[in-house]
């Protein structure tokens, strides 16, 4: 039998040093956000993308799905419309009222800065 020394803890083996432990995922900085709502309607510009709510119907727009995002008065000045123009060229809009109609202008102006946020180039 030969001699052999006992067994120990090699250097580099075992838990890391706490400096070097898994952290815990960080959630993303929230970005800054759009919210715009009627009693039927809603639109939601963030860090996920745009979603329409029509009626209790929601869909969701991924920015990775979305070629550009259009937005106006109605004619007769008293709601937003927004529309997201798809990867594919299929145009999807939301009308959401604004109540009372000064709204209207605060909405303008942060959609804008929202966009321009989350989409710098259009």
């Amino acid at each position: 039998m030969t001699d052999q020394p006992p067994a120990s803890t090699q250097p580099g083996f075992g838990p890391p040093p706490p400096q070097y432990a898994p952290q815990p995922p960080q959630p993303a900085a929230p970005g800054p956000e759009f919210l715009a709502v009627d009693k039927h309607n809603s639109v939601v510009v963030d860090a996920s993308g745009v979603a329409f709510e029509m009626y209790d119907i929601t869909v969701d727009f991924p920015w990775a799905e979305i070629r550009s995002v259009h937005y106006k008065a109605s004619p007769n000045g008293k709601a937003l419309m927004v529309a997201v123009v798809h990867l594919d060229g299929r145009v999807y809009e939301c009308v959401v009222t604004a109540k009372p109609r000064e709204l209207l202008r605060g909405w303008f102006a942060q959609l804008a800065w929202v966009l321009g946020y989350y989409r710098p180039m259009g």
